[in-house]
């Protein structure tokens, strides 16, 4: 893993190498195959299954430029995965994260992987300029709010939106 960061003594978060590419996908697909909060859009969102996955990872090993996917190791193995999108924000006058599909293994939950995970890339990107992390979450998600909650993520009362081209 390259600019890794050990979080845990047993949690180790790194951005994806080529390497690695194989175990993002393995969670990155499993996520996007069978989350029921993801899957409840994923049609509006134009979903277009493991090819496009594919690609998506190819892309962020080609042009890193425009993000990242960030995993989280532990004992040897990736136990989970988020993928990060540059932008520029008008309000902060600099970069800003947009953080999607975070993971993490079904074996791995309840284990502090997540919030360690967020911690390691929060402290990533702010050592190279980022001033904001954005995400969605479905309204639906319950966990999902209360572990952005925790890690100190603020609801900004508005509805994530998309138009495909």
């Amino acid at each position: 893993m390259t600019d890794e960061t050990t979080v845990t003594p047993r949690v180790t978060c790194a951005v994806m190498s080529a390497a690695l590419q194989a175990s993002a996908r393995r969670l990155l697909g499993g996520f996007l195959a069978a989350d029921q909060h993801y899957r409840a859009s994923a049609e509006a969102y134009g979903d277009g299954g493991t090819d496009a996955l594919d690609r998506a990872l190819d892309l962020f090993l080609a042009r890193p430029e425009l993000g990242f996917v960030w995993l989280a190791e532990a004992g040897g193995t990736a136990v989970g995965a988020c993928v990060v999108s540059f932008a520029i924000s008008t309000s902060r006058g600099g970069l800003a994260a947009k953080l999607d599909d975070v993971t993490i293994d079904p074996q791995w939950r309840g284990k502090g992987v997540g919030g360690a995970m967020l911690t390691a890339l929060a402290r990533y990107l702010r050592a190279r300029g980022v001033g904001r992390i954005d995400s969605g979450c479905h309204r639906g998600n319950d966990g999902a709010w209360r572990f952005y909650a925790r890690q100190g993520f603020r609801s900004l009362d508005e509805e994530r939106i998309a138009l495909l081209l």
